[in-house]
């Protein structure tokens, strides 16, 4: 099972980003680039040279490298399906939470490095959203721990399909939505931000890694796929909490969520327009109230 964990985690997130731009391709009516094509790009950067500032030092060419690792090892800390997490402790939720952090840290910090204003303006913004982002998830972790009585992830995941009641739909709906929101902003989606563009003014992760090219760049996207990946799985243990005990159907089925799931995250960013600057912390005050009415609905 942690071949099967550890093959899903490596492999699969370039994909998401496939079905999300496939789907967005299919309602502008476009056939749109292969559905392999995040693969493609992340080789190609890898094959390429890299330029660097002469203001630039070892946090610049460290950043990715530490981004990537964080990442990786936070989805080792989150089970799949039915399946336990290959890493799991009590209190690994704090560790999960921090890694996140410890990767944002060097992802502004490589961007500050560079001393450019543009990377400067979309490190703040980054750092700005994460105090909002930050506690929903808390929040939604504490609604998760008085469900488990658990302080590891693999219990407290694994507890909505254990308990479900009408007593704790509620309160699930209510971190479903505020975890979802919060997945879209820290993996930089639209309405939060827009992946694709090109206007320094409006970008907030973009503009935090202008600088970097060739590896460097390959790995800072597979990272952002790696992390919309991870968040996805937490998600989805919340909205789909149903699992058949067989397990060679799990793994296909666990696979066929986490498509879906790209596939509406696809047509939200086809059928919506990314929120003006100032009334994205409207949104994730939004979704800190959910997680947070969730947590009080949860002790009514």
């Amino acid at each position: 099972m942690i071949i099967f964990h550890l093959l899903l985690l490596i492999l699969m997130p370039p994909l998401l980003f496939g079905v999300i731009n496939k789907t967005k391709a299919w309602f502008g009516g476009r056939s749109g680039m292969p559905l392999l094509q995040p693969y493609y790009d992340i080789i190609k950067l890898l094959r390429k040279g890299m330029v660097f500032s002469t203001t630039t030092t070892w946090i610049f060419r460290i950043g990715p490298i530490v981004t990537l690792t964080t990442m990786f090892i936070a989805g080792l800390l989150v089970p799949m399906g039915r399946f336990n997490a290959p890493v799991s402790f009590t209190g690994d939720l704090i560790l999960f939470a921090y890694l996140f952090g410890l990767s944002r840290f060097f992802t502004t910090a490589a961007a500050l490095d560079t001393g450019s204003s543009f990377e400067g303006m979309g490190s703040a913004r980054e750092v700005t959203f994460a105090i909002l982002s930050e506690p929903a998830l808390f929040f939604a972790f504490s609604v998760l721990v008085k469900m488990s009585s658990s302080f590891s992830l693999t219990t407290m995941l694994h507890s909505p399909f254990n308990e479900l009641s009408v007593d704790i739909a509620a309160p699930l709906v209510l971190i479903a939505i505020g975890l979802f929101i919060v997945m879209l902003a820290e993996s930089c989606r639209i309405p939060v931000d827009d992946p694709t563009t090109h206007l320094e003014l409006t970008m907030i992760h973009e503009a935090m890694v202008l600088d970097h090219s060739g590896p460097l760049f390959g790995i800072i996207s597979y990272a952002s796929a790696l992390k919309l990946f991870i968040l996805g799985t937490v998600l989805l243990h919340i909205i789909f909490p149903f699992q058949i005990g067989t397990a060679w159907i799990n793994w296909p089925l666990f696979i066929c969520e986490m498509l879906g799931l790209a596939f509406v995250i696809g047509v939200i960013e086809s059928i919506m327009a990314r929120l003006q600057m100032n009334h994205v912390p409207y949104l994730l005050i939004s979704a800190l109230l959910f997680c947070a009415f969730g947590f009080v609905l949860l002790f009514r």
